[in-house]
């Protein structure tokens, strides 16, 4: 009998802790945003293989672009610009059937690294982009504490 009680307290515990351990659904999603892009006013965007009108494109990026260029015109926020010299931060997308990708970077650094970057299934799809109401969350976050 001491056998099953310290068996059943042990899987208790290992519950609790689990749960408290769980990430919240909100902070599970969106990625933290980077500080120094508070000041961005002016967005381009494109696709990691080229701009929208390259027609080497491939169709599913090119509707992408397109996507997340409505998204942040219905949003209000940034103003989009179409060549990245004029840029604050350049947004570069992705979309393949497996997965979306959506990359931030510096329009006034070097654009090796991304300041930020989020990834997920049918996050870029026309009519509904998650991955960037995620990075307008991330902008809005920022914008706040300013």
């Amino acid at each position: 009998m001491k056998r099953f009680s310290l068996l059943a307290t042990i899987l208790l515990m290992m519950t609790a802790i689990s749960t408290l351990a769980a990430a919240s659904p909100t902070t599970a999603k969106v990625t933290a945003f980077p500080g120094t892009l508070a000041n961005a006013r002016y967005v381009y965007v494109a696709s990691y293989d080229g701009d929208q009108f390259d027609p080497n494109l491939l169709p599913e990026d090119r509707v992408a672009i397109g996507a997340v260029q409505d998204a942040i015109q219905k949003w209000g926020k940034l103003t989009l610009v179409y060549r990245p010299s004029e840029a604050d931060i350049i947004i570069l997308v992705t979309s393949r059937p497996s997965e979306d990708l959506m990359a931030v970077y510096d329009g006034h650094g070097s654009r090796g690294n991304y300041l930020w970057r989020v990834m997920g299934r049918d996050g870029l799809a026309s009519g509904e982009t998650p991955l960037v109401t995620q990075f307008e969350k991330g902008f809005d976050s920022v914008q706040k504490h300013k």
